[in-house]
């Protein structure tokens, strides 16, 4: 019988736990695959991880789970950029670290300024750190081009010098050599990739800085300085809807090549963190509840940018649009950010007044949307219960 239900699985926290594969994640992989180790359910891999190559991550995976995992079935927090075609011939300065310049090239971006090339470029700028101020007056630099835009791929490395360009290059309209009279704004064209907040490696600590931190510093030090808020052309990664979009593509796509007729109902999505997992299956379940009606109703009240209806009218899916999956059910594991009895808002009075919410400024808290549908120990667990659901051994 083919499958009518396919899974998202979150990877730090869910399968691996820093470069360790968890227990579990090799139980559930042996479930979920058939004697040749062939899949026998549609899967993709959904992580906010962005500073890393696709093939990186697959073979990663591979490795991690024991089966052969190939890049489509993965989509890092970037993967929807390749859709955001209206910018592919823009200068745009890229930051994170890693491969972010190949990362660019590879989305289809076709001129690409990095962090440090404008640096190099402008070495008056970058002032924090003493040992990297220039001894003497350098030369004004020529030639370099208008930055038209700019891709926040992940967290850098040298917080300060990233933070210090990005504004520069937001005030000075991409010409950060020029003194302009006037603040621009609206300011250039923005795109983040990944606002988890928090993510969770090895320490014993429970969680790590992640690329929410750097741009709630971003957003914080822009509106200080010009009293005006930061925008963002899109917001992508979890739990943006336009990213859950792209993996229902994804997994369509896979049952596809497998030759299953049976159309694709149900999407299972596994995760451990309560404000991008939980959050964006559940905000991507209310879209395709609400899908023919504009997607700012489906829980993205205050920021249309979010998960506008314009972003998903642009994405090459439209050949995809039977509509056939109904629900997309989120199930917490406890391996990872989310532990038993922690915080996590309901919608009691009491304990929304209590809990923090750890999500992105642009999506509004409302605690039914960090409410899993289930709960379970593990990803293990996790598979055994959609297989119940589902009727299948």
């Amino acid at each position: 019988q083919p499958p009518a239900f396919g899974f998202l699985f979150d990877v730090d926290g869910v399968l691996v736990r820093g470069s360790q594969a968890l227990p579990a994640a090799r139980r559930a992989f042996q479930r979920l695959s058939d004697g040749g180790g062939r899949l026998r359910v549609p899967v993709v891999f959904l992580t906010n991880a962005g500073n890393c190559l696709r093939s990186a991550k697959a073979q990663e995976l591979s490795q991690a789970l024991g089966l052969q995992v190939s890049p489509e079935q993965v989509i890092l927090s970037h993967s929807p950029l390749r859709l955001f075609s209206q910018f592919h011939q823009k200068c745009m300065l890229v930051a994170g670290q890693g491969p972010v310049e190949e990362n660019a090239l590879n989305l289809g971006f076709k001129h690409v300024v990095t962090m440090e090339a404008l640096r190099k470029a402008y070495p008056l700028l970058d002032m924090v750190d003493q040992s990297r101020r220039p001894k003497e007056l350098p030369p004004p630099t020529t030639g370099f081009p208008t930055i038209e835009g700019v891709i926040l791929f992940g967290e850098p490395v040298r917080w300060e010098t990233s933070l210090q360009l990005i504004i520069d290059v937001l005030l000075s309209n991409g010409n950060p050599g020029a003194e302009l009279q006037d603040i621009p704004y609206p300011h250039l064209p923005v795109l983040a990739c990944n606002m988890d907040l928090l993510w969770m490696a090895e320490a014993k600590m429970p969680s790590r800085f992640g690329h929410g931190t750097f741009l709630l510093c971003l957003e914080n030090i822009y509106k200080k300085v010009t009293g005006r808020e930061l925008k963002y052309e899109a917001l992508i990664g979890k739990p943006s809807t336009v990213t859950y979009r792209y993996a229902e593509y994804l997994i369509k796509e896979q049952a596809e090549k497998q030759g299953w007729k049976t159309p694709i109902r149900r999407l299972y999505a596994v995760g451990d963190n309560p404000m991008s997992d939980v959050y964006g299956a559940n905000l991507y379940n209310n879209y395709l509840k609400s899908a023919h009606q504009n997607l700012v109703q489906a829980g993205v009240k205050r920021s249309p940018q979010a998960a506008s209806p314009q972003t998903v009218d642009h994405l090459e899916l439209r050949k995809d649009c039977n509509n056939s999956v109904e629900s997309c059910e989120s199930i917490l594991v406890c391996t990872g950010v989310y532990r038993h009895g922690a915080d996590v808002p309901s919608k009691t009075k009491e304990s929304t007044t209590e809990a923090v919410f750890h999500g992105h400024r642009d999506f509004c808290f409302d605690p039914s949307l960090v409410e899993a549908s289930y709960i379970v120990q593990d990803v293990n667990d996790a598979v055994q219960l959609a297989f119940k659901k589902e009727n299948w051994s």
